[in-house]
């Protein structure tokens, strides 16, 4: 895990804590257009590493998942336990919290560099499914982000399915760069890149598989740059070899060979293992967010 300064002061208003909500009508499973082999595997691409295929303009969505009674949240409490970087070395939640800081605190700096002005973008907590601005989501879906509402979504029950079920937890830096990845979507909305890919969202070379890379790219970066910047104190080399095995183990063909035993390149939304890993670790070599072009030639 990070090291955190364990005295500055964490910023839980960059977060919705949904959580305590309750919820009618659950249903067993989720449902979305489409089915068979190809729709298993992408809610398992996703649920293993979340991307953004909520966003209405790939043709998917949810329905059916049942209806939320309330509205409420657990802020309060959020910000009660989740004070400072202290906090943030106890407790999964404010680590998280602190993650969102430190990656959004980055990005600010980024943008202030090239003069211009960094829209934050808030991350929900919640628990089996919540209201998003792409719809009603479900937990099995994974950690995403939202182009609508321009949010990060994320059950932290998530991080137990993937150590348990899946063994590809990428040791506890694992949270630290799932929010890393999904931040850089965010980074790609306000740029317009997200708006551009169009149905283009399958195969080795299809713009959704480079937006997926970039993001991991853009995640390196950030690890690049979290040192000393804020609640952050410092990365060990431990954190970002489990970034990098993090990247490998979420890899279009990692995921095709566990569920069918074979490779099909055209159905790829992510990216390759050895893409993956090294678009995060181009990103963390360089430190530079010019260097994560992942539209422009060979991937």
């Amino acid at each position: 895990m990070p090291i955190f300064n364990r005295k500055e002061r964490l910023d839980t208003s960059q977060v919705d804590d949904r959580r305590g909500q309750r919820r009618l009508g659950m249903p067993g499973g989720l449902a979305a257009g489409g089915g068979g082999l190809g729709l298993i595997l992408t809610l398992v691409a996703v649920l293993l590493f979340g991307g953004n295929i909520l966003d209405p303009s790939s043709g998917g969505g949810l329905g059916g998942l049942g209806a939320l009674d309330g509205e409420t949240t657990g802020n309060s409490t959020l910000s009660e336990n989740c004070q400072t970087g202290a906090d943030a070395a106890e407790r999964e939640d404010c680590a998280m919290v602190a993650y969102v800081n430190s990656i959004q605190r980055f990005w600010t700096d980024e943008y202030a560099q090239g003069g211009r002005v960094y829209t934050e973008a808030k991350t929900t907590f919640f628990a089996g499914q919540t209201q998003t601005g792409c719809g009603l989501a479900s937990s099995a879906v994974g950690p995403f982000y939202c182009p609508p509402d321009g949010r990060v979504y994320i059950d932290l029950g998530f991080f137990d399915e993937l150590r348990d079920r899946f063994g590809a937890a990428g040791g506890d830096f694992a949270p630290a760069y799932v929010l890393a990845h999904e931040y850089g979507h965010h980074i790609q909305n306000l740029r317009g890149t997200l708006a551009q890919i169009g149905d283009d969202r399958e195969g080795p070379e299809s713009a959704g598989v480079r937006s997926e890379l970039q993001a991991d790219c853009f995640a390196g970066v950030w690890a690049n740059n979290a040192s000393g910047v804020g609640v952050i104190a410092r990365l060990t080399p431990t954190d970002i070899a489990d970034g990098i095995d993090a990247a490998r183990a979420v890899g279009d063909d990692r995921i095709q060979e566990r569920l069918e035993g074979q490779v099909n390149e055209e159905r790829w939304t992510h990216g390759s293992a050895e893409q993956r890993q090294r678009w995060f670790t181009t990103g963390y070599d360089s430190g530079d967010p010019d260097d994560c072009d992942t539209f422009s030639g060979e991937i």
